[in-house]
């Protein structure tokens, strides 16, 4: 597999997680309802199948990110490991009904910027690949 290619899946599979996690938690306390320092309300928490989905894309996050870090630089992995702010604003607006600023589009035309720039600088850098014989 190519490392453009690799790169392209594993960030996608991690976005995927990290939004994962974000919409289920989002959908978890939203089912809950407001927080009481009871065990009733605990017990809704725990036994609401978005919790699950919280924890699988925590768990589905940390194996993706741990085997890109094996591979990718960390500047721009770092970078990259963050579109999941862009992809749950979207979700947010689409799904929730949600209304954004003009700071929050600001911040996400940033992110996505400043990751195209960290992506074009690092491929500048990269080595061009060697023939072999």
């Amino acid at each position: 597999m190519s490392t453009k290619r690799f790169y392209i899946i594993g960030f996608g599979a991690l976005m995927l997680f990290d939004t994962l996690t974000q919409v289920s938690f989002k959908l978890a306390t939203t089912h809950a309802g407001e927080f009481t320092p009871t065990t009733t309300w605990l017990w809704e928490v725990f036994f609401n199948p978005w919790i699950y989905g919280a924890v699988i894309g925590y768990i589905g996050s940390f194996i993706t990110w741990m085997t890109l870090l094996k591979h990718a630089p960390v500047g721009p992995a770092f970078a990259a490991s963050h579109l999941e702010v862009v992809t749950v604003l979207a979700i947010s607006v689409l799904y929730f009904g949600e209304h954004l600023s003009a700071m929050q589009v600001l911040g996400a035309l940033l992110i996505v910027g400043g990751i195209i720039c960290l992506s074009k600088s690092e491929a500048e850098h990269e080595p061009p690949p060697q023939e072999t014989a």
